[in-house]
């Protein structure tokens, strides 16, 4: 259950108790980050359009800033996300330039979520084929897990030769993705070492 879950499970929310770390925390703040982004950027008035960021805003209490949604929320999601997970300034920075480029209008959002989507969904399937092995190393080797990673990425990016033609075929889908979306190889290895290093952490279900 993820933390959120938790803490809208409870009539009293201890905000300052509250920790976050599974993968399925960290896409929620990715989501939330967005989604405040968006609403910062776009001056969407309407929190019901944004529902990770609603979800977010209400169960931790964020008062709006300046009258504009999206401000102060982004602020703490950003915080949050550096602070658990140790998340560097670029990967924000990417963000808010890729949507400030794509979203000029509310009407953009539902592509751009969407294309991001299928980015996301196709990158960790091939990261998830290729590194299957390497998911077993020990979290202590997290030096060597994270250039694993990296050099999983700049293949994924590079490499032309592979003997799995739907692999090949992904890669291509992606390296379109990460063309019209604007994100930096640098940028997608942070991205995918964060879920690969919560991913190990998570327990594995139960043989029936």
């Amino acid at each position: 259950m993820s933390i959120f879950s938790k803490l809208l499970g409870k009539k009293q929310v201890e905000e300052e108790g509250a920790r976050v770390g599974g993968v399925e925390d960290f896409m929620t703040l990715i989501r939330v980050y967005y989604q405040a982004v968006m609403a910062a950027q776009l001056g969407i008035s309407n929190i019901n359009f944004l529902p990770d960021m609603a979800v977010f805003k209400r169960t931790l209490k964020i008062p709006t800033q300046n009258n504009k949604l999206g401000v102060a929320e982004r602020t703490r999601c950003k915080k949050m996300l550096m602070d658990i997970y140790g998340i560097n300034e670029f990967f924000f920075k990417e963000i808010d330039t890729s949507v400030k480029k794509h979203c000029k209008s509310v009407n953009d959002i539902k592509n751009y979520l969407f294309m991001f989507q299928g980015f996301s969904q196709d990158l960790m399937m091939v990261v998830g084929n290729l590194m299957q092995w390497k998911f077993r190393m020990p979290g202590m080797f997290k030096k060597l897990l994270r250039s694993m990673t990296e050099k999983t990425i700049h293949d994924i990016l590079t490499k032309t030769n592979w003997k799995d033609d739907s692999v090949r075929k992904t890669c291509v889908n992606i390296r379109q993705y990460q063309h019209a979306l604007g994100y930096s190889e640098s940028w997608m290895n942070e991205y995918v070492y964060n879920i690969v290093v919560l991913a190990k952490k998570e327990p594995k279900p139960k043989e029936s």
